[in-house]
């Protein structure tokens, strides 16, 4: 695709995400029908399907020849990253729509080629636009993001769930008690795309977890591109963007040291386990 193509999709997605959010708002005085999935805390729910269902068909109608791997599994699924391959979360963070009625986003990244292009992440309560083209900057709404710099670990403020903190069989629950005893402070919200997001907006110094799915994490490692933001495996490994996956995301130099930490704590013989 040529850069105005690019440039028209996103027009077209911003639209289709604000109308999809539009019903997700109005779903909230309705009764919401709710199942679970792998665990308890694991939902679902018939909005989940429904906004899926209206962004899968808005794009197999304009693009017809891309392919999708959506959460709810009305997508393609794709087992290589040829062509261009759309990454949606209809709801992201679906415990905290059920729960909250808050924090919780509709998230889509785009590829070409394996190559992230373009994303998408909308903060529907919170009516915040995370959104960029490949190479033409990321934005908060209307406000260019500025490239992140470097900071210490006792100046940081970090996003990690208390998961990894206690037992658990991903990682070794001492690992990375270090880094937030050395931290200026931790933070946990729930949606794993807005967590991405905040990192690229500086509003968060690094994000840290063991289990994510392509469509949560798809759209926010564009973004971070384009900010100059870094991320990999918690092993410190190229994250395969079709892969269940740890995630360690921060600003430069923070990235390395954090890295370093865990690499540390294995050659010790503490463990550290990838998703299957």
């Amino acid at each position: 695709m040529e850069f105005n193509d690019w440039a028209i999709l996103e027009k077209r997605v911003i639209g289709w995400i604000r109308e999809a959010a539009d019903h997700l708002r109005g779903s909230l005085s309705n009764p919401l029908e709710i199942s679970e999935k792998s665990a308890h805390n694991d939902l679902v729910t018939n909005m989940d399907r429904s906004i899926e269902q209206f962004l899968v068909g808005k794009i197999k109608d304009t693009y017809p020849e891309h392919k999708i791997i959506s959460e709810e599994g009305y997508g393609d699924g794709s087992s290589d990253t040829n062509g261009i391959l759309w990454l949606l979360d209809p709801i992201d963070g679906t415990l905290n729509f059920v729960m909250q009625k808050r924090f919780f986003a509709i998230s889509i990244g785009v590829y070409e080629n394996g190559r992230g292009r373009a994303a998408f992440i909308y903060d529907v309560m919170g009516d915040e636009f995370f959104h960029c083209l490949s190479g033409q900057g990321a934005y908060q709404n209307d406000i260019k993001l500025s490239p992140l710099t470097e900071i210490k670990i006792e100046d940081a403020l970090i996003d990690m769930s208390t998961t990894w903190l206690k037992p658990n069989r991903r990682i070794d629950q001492d690992i990375m008690t270090e880094i937030v005893r050395k931290s200026s402070g931790t933070r946990a919200y729930g949606a794993a795309s807005l967590e991405l997001a905040y990192v690229a907006a500086g509003l968060l110094d690094a994000y840290f977890t063991m289990r994510l799915s392509p469509w949560d994490y798809g759209a926010g490692l564009i973004l971070l591109n384009e900010v100059g933001g870094l991320y990999s495996r918690a092993d410190g490994e190229q994250i395969n963007i079709l892969s269940r996956t740890s995630i360690l995301a921060a600003r430069p130099g923070l990235h390395e040291y954090m890295i370093q930490h865990i690499k540390e704590q294995v050659a010790e013989g503490k463990f550290l386990t990838e998703p299957q």
